[in-house]
């Protein structure tokens, strides 16, 4: 796809995104482009990581929010704004009206992670808990602003905060003009769409390639229908791109300047987790993998030098505990069995003797001996292993059968 004289007739332009750019001078950092060498190895060509999980509030979301809200009419501010999100979009929202002055309202799902409900109280915000999933907040921000009069900050479908998170895409062709693809996760489109609409401005030979979440992926089947549908009870880890429906707004931008949309796996979303943090250094929310994870998906399908943008990184702590080991375990470094001995005094050293011999590092052991399906003289032992991979996987197994015992998974 190509940026025409055409597409001066969407919503956002070229102009939006530089008066965006001026707006958040002093307030949104530059964040840094930092190379990969393993990514590089694996694509055959220069990869650089756009560290927006080290912008203010951990998030590119401050962008938008804070040119939204800094667009308003007096009155409106005096009204104050209010929203709802799960996290980054809460504390972008929180922050930005801090800096402007004006009093905000954050509804939150009951379940939010306590470190983002925590993150948005500081930066100034009032929070309200309400309701199980975020539609169900979204509902209760827009009765609130119904009643009130607030000014409600939709996170991604509208033209001010597009062209905020435009400002993204300006960056990364100042800090890499040679850049010949990059890659963006895609939730609501907000993201995706700013930075097309000034990255295809300036160089319309540049490819966008956009991801999504294989459990919450809304937009092939909307760009295949020629509208915004929605899919029913999306489901994912990454709750940052976890949006049922395209926003309007973002959609007719992304249909004209995004070249292709793909999807991974939530397999594929916790090894690239991992790898960011084991490679690069570098905390990132699974949403904020998901151009990585697409880069592992399929590395030799991008032209180089790629540019991919880490979106967020406010992944709460118990979360990441599960994605890392359910990342060890899709790139076969955690290897969890069950197996069965005989109760006596001894027997689980024995046990561990043997996967010493092995080198498996025992992460848990779970030892029961009063299940009813066990003989009178039985133990099930559960192990939770890290090995350095599946050929290493096999040969604990392997060990283990040689030593007598069945392995039952």
């Amino acid at each position: 796809m190509s940026y025409s004289t055409a597409d001066s007739l969407l919503p956002v332009t070229l102009d939006d995104v530089r008066g965006a750019q001026k707006m958040l001078s002093g307030v949104a950092r530059v964040t840094a482009l930092e190379g990969s060498r393993h990514l590089s190895q694996m694509v055959g060509a220069p990869v650089h990581l756009k560290c927006e999980n080290l912008q203010r509030t951990g998030s590119f979301k401050l962008r938008g929010a804070y040119v939204r809200i800094a667009g308003l009419l007096p009155e409106e501010r005096a009204a104050g704004v209010v929203a709802a999100s799960a996290g980054n979009h809460a504390q972008g929202v929180a922050l930005a009206s801090a800096l402007l002055g004006v009093r905000s309202t954050v509804f939150m799902p009951k379940g939010a992670p306590l470190p983002k409900v925590s993150a948005t109280r500081d930066y100034g915000a009032e929070v309200r808990l309400h309701g199980q999933v975020v539609d169900e907040t979204l509902a209760a921000a827009q009765e609130y602003a119904a009643e009130t009069g607030a000014v409600f900050i939709h996170p991604f479908d509208h033209p001010d905060v597009i062209a905020g998170q435009g400002t993204v895409g300006l960056e990364i062709l100042e800090q890499c003009p040679e850049a010949r693809t990059i890659v963006v996760g895609i939730g609501g489109g907000g993201l995706a769409a700013g930075i097309a609409v000034s990255v295809k401005a300036l160089r319309p030979d540049l490819k966008i390639i956009g991801v999504q979440a294989e459990g919450a992926a809304a937009y092939p089947p909307s760009l295949a229908a020629g509208r915004p549908v929605s899919v029913g009870n999306p489901a994912t880890m990454a709750d940052g791109i976890k949006v049922g429906r395209p926003g309007d707004v973002p959609f007719g931008i992304v249909g004209k300047l995004v070249d292709e949309v793909r999807t991974v796996s939530e397999d594929e979303l916790s090894a690239a987790l991992l790898l960011c943090l084991e490679r690069a250094k570098l905390v990132v929310e699974p949403a904020g993998a998901s151009p990585v994870a697409a880069l592992l998906s399929r590395p030799g399908s991008f032209e180089g030098p790629v540019v991919a943008v880490l979106s967020g990184g406010n992944v709460d702590p118990v979360l990441m505990q599960r994605v890392l080991r359910h990342g060890m375990a899709a790139q076969g470094r955690y290897l969890a069995v069950r197996l069965r001995l005989t109760d006596r005094p001894g027997a689980l050293a024995t046990l561990l003797g043997v996967l010493s011999v092995v080198d498996a590092n025992v992460l848990d052991v779970s030892h029961v001996r009063t299940d009813p399906r066990l003989g009178l003289t039985e133990a099930e032992v559960e192990l939770h292993l890290e090995t350095k991979g599946p050929a290493h996987c096999a040969e604990v197994s392997q060990a283990l059968r040689e030593a007598g015992y069945t392995v039952m998974g």
